[in-house]
């Protein structure tokens, strides 16, 4: 037992370096104004932008206006894409399940928008494909924002600076409709990345950026003994697969079955990105766990019994 709470607290402490790594792309004030955000970091590869919605140092400053923005909710329940995207908890929630317009609980816990421009699957069933999609559905779905699109365009039309800040993102006609919003707010949530962490320095040369713990805690993650780097793979830490790791006894959510229709992948999740992990609690798709000891805990006796269960466990 004694053995086995070592294993967990080595663990633990090894995902906490991989945290802390969105300083690249800060949303604080007063940004200088030569910055590029659309530069990825050392050893990223570089941040896709689709050809029809590129890269601009204005629609970067207005998507990260509007992601701060109460008028794109129809009224005050809902505060904003922050409201859930809690840059202070890794851009996602820190409750178990968000609510949204008119206080509608989200089915599922909030999944974390650092470093989403590389998924090519997003939320945990993988329905989505385009962030700008996700994002003008969170707009105008009822359980979200809840905003009619007409009105939307009213409420920034007759702002004192929105008309402006339009027109220089997205050219002299433009007007400031939904799906601009979207395709605004898609840019600054690409720039999100997170790639600057003390496991980062470490691989990249710098061996005093790990302690001695941390560096343990890395042989045992890419182990055969844990086989924790299977799924948490590459430089996003997660394969963009989806498994079902034994996490309940009592599934209510189906999972990616809902997308696929296919029964052998009910009750199967994506594997989520372990990037500033430590600040994104609660874990797993439903909140349940509070902390990473209980995530590692539960891998570590194999997960509970149920159909589907992923043979890596």
């Amino acid at each position: 037992m004694k053995k086995m709470f070592k294993i967990l607290v080595i663990l633990s402490g090894l995902l906490i370096f991989v945290s802390f790594g969105c300083k690249e792309s800060s949303t604080t004030s007063n940004l200088p104004q030569e910055k590029d955000y659309s530069k990825a970091p050392l050893d990223f590869p570089k941040i896709p932008f689709p050809e029809w919605n590129q890269y601009s140092r204005a629609k970067f400053e207005l998507g990260r206006r509007l992601f701060y923005e109460k008028l794109l909710v129809r009224d005050s329940s809902f505060k904003s894409c922050s409201h859930c995207l809690k840059q202070a908890h890794n851009f996602q929630d820190n409750v178990p399940n968000s609510l949204g317009h008119n206080n509608i609980a989200e089915p599922r816990n909030t999944m974390s928008v650092t470093n989403v421009a590389y998924f090519d699957k997003i939320f945990w069933d993988g329905r989505g494909k385009r962030i700008e999609d996700v994002a003008y559905r969170s707009i105008i779905l009822p359980y979200i924002f809840g905003m009619d699109t007409i009105e939307l365009q009213r409420r920034l039309e007759n702002h004192p600076l929105y008309p402006k800040l339009f027109k220089e993102a997205f050219g002299s006609d433009a007007r400031p409709t939904a799906w601009l919003v979207a395709q605004a707010i898609s840019t600054f949530v690409r720039c999100l990345v997170s790639g600057n962490s003390a496991y980062d320095r470490y691989i990249r040369g710098d061996t005093n950026a790990l302690t001695d713990s941390q560096k343990r805690g890395m042989k045992l993650f890419f182990s055969e003994r844990t086989r924790c780097s299977v799924c948490h793979a590459g430089f996003l830490f997660t394969d963009l697969q989806f498994h079902n790791t034994g996490t309940s006894m009592f599934y209510a959510d189906w999972g990616r079955f809902y997308v696929t229709k296919d029964y052998k992948d009910k009750y199967k999740f994506i594997t989520p990105s372990l990037r500033n992990v430590e600040v994104s609690a609660p874990y797993l798709h439903d909140g349940t766990y509070q902390t990473l000891e209980e995530v590692i805990e539960n891998y570590n006796r194999g997960g509970l019994p149920f159909i589907n269960r992923d043979t890596l466990m």
